[in-house]
């Protein structure tokens, strides 16, 4: 029997024929790494950023509810206040507490307006009304950001004023009517007397005079429609029913918060008891040049955050960040702002 030989016979420069599984991977491997590359190209095309951002922020309104009351906090807009416009403190002390808080100085301190839309089951109320046109345009999103919430200005039955500066009054109205025509206005009588009053007007210096000009200009509507209402803040009592008033003046006359309570739970909406909270939470004693009263209002600040803290109540702050709903904590160097944690709405708290 003759001897296999173990020696494949040379192929003198010829290659070899691939085998049908060589041929099949070969195969396998070219389609897969063409794929690989037309995905990368797809990719890449279906990834690229449009040619321009997109500025657009969204709708400004945030919801929660305090035991049965739906509250909806609406964004106005922001003004940016200059540090020197705060007082009984230093420039070197002001910057220290704003970098403490990342917070900017310049072009000025970013500030918010903000509104509060209560839905208390058989009534909608409004407290405060944000700036309109009176303050330039990075304000007046009252009216929009209300709608955009799921509600028209057409619903709002009561309107509640802390007070008549035109950051908070001037949103009512709208080309000189009624931005909200079947509500009716209610404001702390000295509040009222004070900024209508054309002997105080006369005795301001010339660039307070404006501020007279728009809290006329905004409560003659409502005026004119014999649904202008004023209470004595001092008093307390309610306005409206289950609303009671937190007399908190010093900022102006007749300066007034409102406390809500459904159940166990408590909501304050103390208007302008804090200008900014890098500097008024860890340092009650700053004032503003905006106080008609400024010693009053510092003591009026210490004794309403002492109660919120004491109180663990919700706050809604008309120049906190925005939605400016949260609580006051008491710490060793002042107060801290603990804002609300967003979520869905939910009954069972």
């Amino acid at each position: 029997m003759k001897q296999q030989s173990l020696v494949r016979p040379a192929t003198f420069g010829r290659r070899p024929r691939p085998t049908l599984r060589q041929t099949v991977s070969s195969a396998v491997i070219a389609m897969a790494m063409g794929g690989a590359v037309l995905a990368a190209g797809v990719a890449s095309a279906q990834t690229a950023p449009p040619p321009s951002q997109q500025k657009a922020q969204v709708p400004g309104y945030y919801r929660m509810m305090v035991g049965q009351l739906e509250v909806t906090a609406l964004y106005d807009g922001y003004i940016d206040l200059d540090p020197k416009l705060f007082k009984y403190t230093s420039a070197r002390e002001v910057q220290s507490l704003l970098a403490r808080m990342f917070v900017a100085s310049t072009p000025g301190m970013q500030t918010a307006v903000n509104a509060y839309l209560i839905h208390t089951g058989s009534r909608l109320v409004l407290v405060d009304t944000g700036a309109a046109g009176c303050f330039g345009p990075t304000l007046g999103r009252i009216g929009e950001n209300l709608r955009a919430a799921g509600y028209a200005p057409e619903q709002v039955d009561t309107v509640l004023l802390t007070h008549l500066h035109g950051d908070h009054a001037c949103g009512l109205v709208n080309d000189g009517k009624a931005a909200f025509p079947n509500a009716t206005v209610y404001v702390d009588k000295a509040d009222l007397d004070y900024w209508l009053s054309e002997a105080n007007a006369g005795a301001a210096p010339k660039e307070a005079q404006g501020l007279f000009a728009m809290a006329r200009a905004a409560v003659a509507p409502y005026q004119a429609a014999q649904r202008l209402r004023t209470f004595n803040g001092g008093a307390g009592g309610e306005p409206v029913a289950g609303v009671r008033v937190v007399p908190a003046n010093g900022h102006t006359p007749g300066h007034s918060g409102y406390l809500f309570t459904s159940g166990n739970d408590s909501l304050l909406l103390w208007g302008d008891i804090v200008h900014n909270h890098a500097l008024q939470l860890r340092r009650p004693q700053v004032a503003i040049e905006f106080d008609v009263d400024s010693n009053q209002a510092v003591i009026t600040r210490k004794r309403i955050l002492e109660q919120a803290a004491r109180g663990r109540l919700w706050v809604g702050g008309a120049h906190m960040p925005f939605p400016g709903l949260g609580h006051v904590r008491r710490d060793s160097a002042g107060y801290t702002w603990v804002p609300a944690e967003y979520g869905p709405i939910r009954n069972d708290r």
